[in-house]
């Protein structure tokens, strides 16, 4: 019998999964796709979303050229939102913190994910915080989640990372970690699950819990 390599670190991403964002994340797009002529309602944003927005300009015919000011658009519309965290996020967080390295990998953007954890109370939360624009590629290129691996002086096999989109799951894979997915309003749990994460819950209150799924013998 084989035992798993037991958890030493547990990572997460932040909009969706801990960070209650989807309202603000969509008015803001809605608001942005306004200003910029593009004519797309909730029903294009979820079939095209993507943590790395980018892809959603590219899906929405945006031009290049105009990434920047679509970029101002969102961060404006964005501003006028405070989301809160997830029903449970920060008992998990404090239940999580004593037993193992906690790390944050996220698409945001530094100065807004920043701002969102100092006003939390949560920068101290994290051993190791990575954000867009800290690696050359963005998700699903595994070069993030390393990035924080390096920084948390943890290897790749003792560690999970915790997702609410495909792209996190397949990030995961690449890094050969672990990868949980917890459904949410960015994304269906049908894709999630063709993802094929490692585990699937049905909310983060599940994850002390189901962290123990990964030291079972096999």
């Amino acid at each position: 019998m084989l035992r798993k390599p037991l958890i030493r670190g547990v990572l997460f991403d932040w909009d969706g999964t801990l960070l209650d964002s989807y309202h603000a994340d969509s008015a803001a797009y809605l608001e942005m796709f306004r200003e910029m002529g593009i004519d797309w309602g909730l029903k294009q944003l979820a079939a095209h979303y993507s943590p790395n927005w980018h892809n959603v300009y590219r899906a929405a015919g945006l031009p290049r050229r105009r990434w920047r000011e679509a970029d101002r658009a969102w961060r404006q519309s964005y501003a006028a939102h405070r989301p809160a965290l997830l029903p449970g996020a920060r008992r998990v967080l404090g239940a999580l913190k004593p037993r193992y390295r906690l790390g944050l990998v996220t698409s945001g953007d530094r100065d807004r994910v920043s701002r969102q954890l100092r006003d939390l109370r949560l920068t101290r939360a994290f051993l190791a915080r990575v954000f867009a624009g800290d690696a050359p590629q963005r998700k699903p290129h595994p070069g993030s989640l390393l990035l924080a691996l390096r920084r948390m002086r943890l290897a790749a096999e003792t560690c999970v990372y915790v997702g609410d989109a495909p792209h996190d799951l397949l990030m995961a894979r690449r890094a050969r970690v672990r990868s949980i997915a917890i459904p949410g309003a960015f994304c269906s749990e049908r894709k999630l699950r063709e993802a094929r994460p490692d585990l699937l819950l049905e909310g983060i209150t599940e994850l002390p819990g189901a962290l123990e799924e990964f030291t079972r013998i096999v």
